[in-house]
């Protein structure tokens, strides 16, 4: 048989990842060499080749010339602290991660230790190194256990999680190695643009992220951006209105389209719903659905619809304590305080008739695309990566090398067994487990859903198989769960296996025996410890190599291959026997949607009895095209929602760069006298237009809008009539009084207080004007598709737009901040008074209004009396002895009256 040109070049030069593999090994070589003269050392002697190292990179060194000496240290401290030796693969996949590329690992190669060769080499810079996993639970279990080699070469290792106290989050950001997931450090990132003093921040910049299942963050989950959001109005009697109306549609009131995951009513549906609108009085009689001021109803119904026909209880979320909780679609686990935006959460709690959410405005967003690459360097590893390499290196820039396994891959991958309907598939499912179980192969058995994930379970159970099921109800013991799935007989029922984050070794799985006796009693020595274990299991894991090693049943084929891959990839670790098989019906989702009638045809011809199974590569190649179709479908979502995001980063960047830059300065009264000044200017041109004769100057108009926008009385109808005036003349008056104006309120202030009123005011206004902003843009995203019907392409129309609407947003900034500053003044003493009168008999009113027998007498007893003494150490002229009140809290001047009502009060 003639080979193809491509296969030919490829057997004479090798194939790229080849000569990438090869590139490095010489690298390997010298780390090899360096061994004996690392292992010569003592524990304090390692310590200080790092601060070694650190110098000799401030004399101007380059990291990569520190590489090989920085990765046998670093191997020397794994080997001591750990009783792991990393092997050349090892180290291989640590210089990919360190030159930028995403290393794709086997299954079983021991990621977790890989990064902390690159890790440790980029700490050495002081800047902060990223280590980024899927959950927590993984983010605080790689700390514990890494955080012991970094300890041995002298370097700090901390953790972040959610709702972590906020000066153990900064410690642990100030670390050399931070170990967090996805979720946390992007949320850190817009909480740290939304702070009011640098010492708030908790990220102190983006240098060189490690991303672990790096093809489930940086790809599955960057559909989804994340969200910070405040509660809007409360709208929960018009979802269960709605909800109400669902049941009575049938399939002739709405079309659905599973491919592109829509939902839309037909002309029956519509005249259907705006009748029993109507009748409910949610539409006038004159009004249909097609009418401008029907849009928030119509966005009712669409998510109502999407909530009912497009998302599925067990499958998309489950219900746990009346809450809806989303179930992430690529790991099958619970995403706790994730919801669904644009009011379709809510449309979902009112499906499951829960308590329904307010509905949220977002206050900032970012994509996972737009986070990760704020990082200067980005480096990840994952054991599937080649299949989206494409959209690696155009979206990240990032190169994907597969690194060679340790041991050959023994694996036998089957073909898949396609059977003409589900109820057949189950059954021959069943029969193969019980073929497996009754000879003590351990079993994988992978599912799509939590649905078919318990489906199964029943069927085990009615047979009296034990098993364990994985799945998001068992999130919380899936470390268990994963470790004892390679035991002899061992059945484990699993949603999803990517990022798991755990081995399944044949015989049980010995890292986590070791590092469980480690923990009863930190005292053993590990060598001794995992010697033990080691010993302990090696009897059971003959028994399960005889057996067969790990046979990996997948009930269904997912979107991606990539998915696929990493089910598969969880049998054959480290050279084991093992063996996978997918069992696939026509009624599958995959199959029915994508191209099931023409295998039908196939089966048919074939002559395929009930109940049998057809085996055939061309099966299988067939299946293969339709994933590739699928991948490249969701590769352009992803891509072109990238390239609206793009738009409102490139806002971003500059309103987060700009507020940055206003916290870092110690006055920001030349950005105010700026702003200052380009509000004349816009004043002056609009009211005395350029090029037009004194005659025609609107100056009793520009008079009014000085007084109203500039706070001082200008005498502009007297300038206008001198001779020789012209625009620029009364434009640089107006900006020499205004500045005297300001002058003399920042001394009634006092320079201190008047230079953080200016901060503080900055910042509200920079931040309330970019939550309007957002909120536009989001309006003008949903929208902006329809363009394309009238031959305008919707991205030129929403960049054009967007850029119109950020001008106008700076402008109005301009104009807000200057009239806010132009209008504030000192409270008088007797304003003062007033307002703890007020407050006072405020409280009077309410005492006597509750009964004496309520609780609320009670909470009143109890409460402290109005504060009349003020905070210790309280200076009016110097804010940072106020203390941090909230707008709501006492002031700390002893007044009695509300902060925002006192010194707080900005206008």
């Amino acid at each position: 048989m003639m080979l193809g040109l491509g296969t030919l070049a490829t057997k004479v030069f090798g194939s790229v990842n080849d000569r990438k593999v090869k590139s490095v090994r010489p690298l390997v070589e010298k780390i090899n060499a360096l061994e004996p003269e690392f292992q010569a050392l003592s524990d304090e002697g390692l310590k200080e080749r790092t601060l070694a190292f650190k110098a000799r990179l401030q004399k101007g060194e380059a990291l990569d010339d520190l590489l090989p000496e920085a990765f046998a240290n670093c191997r020397e401290g794994a080997r001591r602290a750990l009783g792991l030796r990393a092997f050349d693969v090892q180290l291989m996949g640590g210089i990919f991660l360190h030159q930028g590329n995403i290393a794709e690992m086997k299954t079983g190669e021991g990621k977790t230790l890989v990064a902390t060769f690159p890790a440790y080499l980029n700490a050495l810079a002081g800047k902060g190194v990223h280590v980024v996993t899927v959950n927590d639970y993984l983010a605080k279990r790689d700390a514990e256990w890494m955080s012991k080699v970094f300890g041995a070469l002298g370097l700090t290792t901390g953790v972040v999680y959610p709702y972590q106290p906020e000066e153990e989050k900064r410690a642990a950001y100030q670390a050399d190695i931070t170990y967090a997931t996805n979720n946390e450090l992007g949320f850190d990132y817009l909480r740290d643009n939304m702070k009011g003093r640098i010492d708030q921040m908790m990220q102190r910049g983006h240098f060189f992220a490690i991303v672990d299942e790096v093809d489930s963050i940086l790809i599955d989950e960057a559909r989804t951006p994340l969200i910070i959001s405040g509660p809007s109005d409360d709208r929960s009697d018009l979802y269960q209105t709605i909800d109400a109306l669902m049941p009575e549609l049938t399939e002739a009131h709405y079309k659905l389209d599973e491919k592109a995951r829509s939902a839309t009513y037909t002309e029956e549906g519509n005249e259907l719903l705006e009748g029993r609108l109507r009748q409910l009085g949610l539409l006038e009689a004159d009004v249909s659905l097609f009418d401008p001021e029907s849009t928030s109803l119509v966005h009712h119904l669409n998510q109502a619809l999407r909530a009912h026909k497009l998302f599925f209880k067990d499958q998309n979320y489950i219900v746990r304590d009346g809450e809806v909780m989303l179930i992430d679609e690529f790991t099958g686990r619970m995403m706790r305080g994730r919801r669904l935006s644009e009011g379709l959460h809510q449309a979902i709690e009112a499906k499951e008739h829960v308590q329904i959410q307010p509905e949220n405005v977002t206050l900032a967003s970012v994509t996972f695309q737009n986070y990760f690459r704020l990082y200067k360097k980005l480096g990840g590893m994952t054991g599937t990566a080649m299949t989206e390499a494409e959209e690696f290196a155009q979206i990240y820039n990032l190169g994907v090398v597969e690194v060679p396994t340790n041991r050959a891959i023994q694996r036998k991958d089957e073909h898949d067994q396609v059977y003409r309907t589900g109820r057949d598939k189950y059954a021959g499912v069943l029969k193969e487990i019980k073929e497996a179980h009754a000879k003590g192969q351990p079993i994988l058995v992978g599912t799509t859903s939590i649905e078919k994930s318990e489906q199964i379970a029943e069927m085990l159970k009615a047979e009296g198989i034990p098993h364990n099921v994985l799945n998001a109800r068992q999130h919380e013991q899936e470390a268990q769960i994963v470790a004892d799935a390679g035991k002899l007989g061992a059945v484990t029922i699993a949603t999803n296996m990517a990022g798991r984050g755990t081995d399944i070794q044949l015989g049980g799985n010995v890292e986590m025996k070791v590092m469980e006796a480690i923990a009863a009693d930190p005292h053993l020595h590990p060598d001794e410890v995992r010697a033990r274990i080691e010993a302990e299991h090696a009897e059971e894991k003959a028994k399960v190599l005889a057996a067969g090693g790990l046979f990996v049943l997948a009930t269904e084929r997912h979107e991606s291959r990539r998915i696929d891959n990493q089910l598969r990839g969880r049998s054959g670790r480290q050279g084991d026997p093992g063996r996978s098989v997918f069992f696939l019906s026509l009624e599958d989702d995959l199959m029915r949607i994508f191209g099931s009638e023409r295998l039908d045809k196939v089966l048919s011809t074939l002559g395929m009895k009930e109940g049998e199974s057809i085996v055939h590569p061309w099966v299988n190649k067939s299946l293969e095209r339709a994933q590739a179709k699928v991948e490249g479908r969701n590769f352009d979502i992803r891509k072109q929602l990238l390239k609206f995001d793009d738009v409102m980063n490139d806002q971003r960047k500059v309103i987060f760069g700009q507020r940055l830059e206003i916290m870092q300065s110690e006055t920001v009264d030349d950005v105010a006298q700026d702003m200052r000044y380009q509000v004349i200017e816009d004043l002056v041109d609009e009211y005395l237009p350029p090029k037009s004769y004194p005659d025609s100057w609107n100056t009793q108009g520009l008079y009014a809008a000085v007084l109203e926008k500039l706070g001082f009385d200008a005498k502009v109808i007297a300038w206008a009539k001198e001779e020789g005036v012209d625009q620029d003349v009364i434009r640089q008056r107006l900006e020499e009084e205004s500045d005297k104006f300001m002058a003399a309120k920042a001394e009634a202030f006092g320079p201190e207080t008047m230079r953080n009123i200016e901060k503080q005011m900055l910042l509200q206004a920079i931040d309330a004007k970019w939550r309007e902003h957002l909120l536009r843009l989001e309006h003008l995203r949903s929208v902006v598709h329809f363009r394309g019907y009238a031959q305008r392409d919707p991205l030129n129309e929403y960049k054009t737009e967007a850029f119109q609407l950020f001008e106008n947003m700076l402008d109005s900034l301009r104009s807000e901040v200057t009239q806010k500053l132009s209008a504030m003044r000192p409270m008088t003493e007797e304003e003062r008074q007033a307002a703890l009168a007020a407050l006072m008999a405020e409280r009077q009113n309410a005492e006597s209004a509750a009964p004496a027998s309520t609780p609320a007498t009670v909470t009143l007893a109890a409460a402290p009396a109005v504060a009349v003494t003020a905070r210790a150490g309280f200076d009016e002229s110097d804010p940072s002895t106020w203390g941090n009140p909230s707008r709501n809290d006492l002031c700390p001047c002893g007044s009695g009256e509300k902060f925002k009502h006192c010194h707080g009060k900005l206008s």
